[in-house]
């Protein structure tokens, strides 16, 4: 057997959001909200996903909404690189899916909560080693929640989970295993396949059971994410890099000041400026040079043949 991976959000779509996925859903939501409790019986999935909707992947992102059986509203979302503003988007939505709700005079009574579950394929509190972390609204210093439980974020971060097959004990232990190894499992292990709905989910992803369409979208839909993924990577990479460039010209421009402010005593605001704006490598240039300038003629004369032109 071969699993397409649940990180591609196409393919977590399919898994979660078909018309055949609401036992698999209301599993998941149980182990991932309410700690493997069964307080969600019953759910309806807005939008689910069909076939006919594979060229979607044009699309930023994709994320499933279910309603359950009590009128809360539930927003899974799979992201797997970080992006700008991206906890910014999660309120953004967990808000909109809150207000949307309500048309013009409508009563505020019938608003229902809604609770945005969203799972990272990076880490996103450094805070907190747990793998779930929950937010609702609470007061400042006492800690005593809301009077309206209206609205919660979930986040699941896959990097912070390290068990093995083994090692799995709860529902939610192994939905997360599920979400971060499937890709790589070559049959349906036993401590998966004795949770019906994995084994269930398991199947959908089961490629051999995928049609060539969806296995092409899939594919490219995995490519361009972590097309996305890398070019995020090489970005912060890059800016990491310029910032130690920055932190060395700047250690260097202190130093060649100092060595010629004891030289020289204070320098004229023109000199100063010429060294400020010397590349590295003249920085280090000249603090060879510092002892062989006698006078500030020599030091001006230096720089007026070094200097950026």
């Amino acid at each position: 057997m071969k699993f397409i991976s649940p990180k591609v959000d196409y393919a977590f779509k399919k898994i979660f959001g078909s018309e055949q996925s609401k036992d698999i859903l209301i599993s998941f939501l149980n182990a991932i909200i309410y700690g493997g409790n069964k307080t969600i019986q019953s759910l309806t999935i807005v939008n689910p996903y069909n076939p006919g909707q594979a060229m979607s992947i044009k699309d930023t992102y994709l994320d499933i909404k279910a309603v359950l059986a009590n009128g809360s509203v539930v927003i899974i979302e799979m992201q797997i690189a970080r992006v700008t503003a991206f906890s910014k988007r999660v309120v953004y939505n967990l808000a909109k899916a809150y207000s949307n709700q309500l048309g013009i005079g409508e009563n505020y009574l019938t608003l229902n909560p809604v609770i945005a579950v969203t799972i990272t394929d990076f880490v996103l509190f450094n805070a907190s080693q747990d793998v779930i972390n929950q937010f609702v609204f609470q007061e400042k210093n006492h800690k005593f929640e809301y009077p309206d439980l209206e609205l919660q974020l979930i986040f699941v971060e896959l990097p912070k989970f390290h068990k093995s097959l083994s090692e799995l004990t709860s529902l939610s232990d192994k939905w997360i295993y599920f979400l971060k190894e499937a890709a790589h499992l070559d049959n349906i292990p036993d401590s998966l396949g004795e949770v019906a709905e994995i084994e269930v989910a398991l199947n959908i992803a089961n490629q051999a059971k995928m049609t060539s369409e969806e296995l092409d979208i899939v594919e490219r839909r995995g490519i361009m994410l972590q097309d996305e993924k890398g070019r995020i990577t090489y970005a912060a990479e890059q800016g990491e890099a310029k910032g130690r460039e920055k932190g060395r010209l700047q250690e260097a421009i202190a130093l060649v000041m100092r060595l010629l402010k004891k030289r020289f005593g204070e320098l004229p605001e023109a000199i100063s400026t010429k060294i400020e704006s010397l590349p590295l490598q003249e920085l280090e240039n000249l603090t060879e040079e510092i002892l062989d300038l006698n006078h500030l003629e020599d030091l001006e004369r230096w720089l007026d043949e070094h200097s950026p032109s």
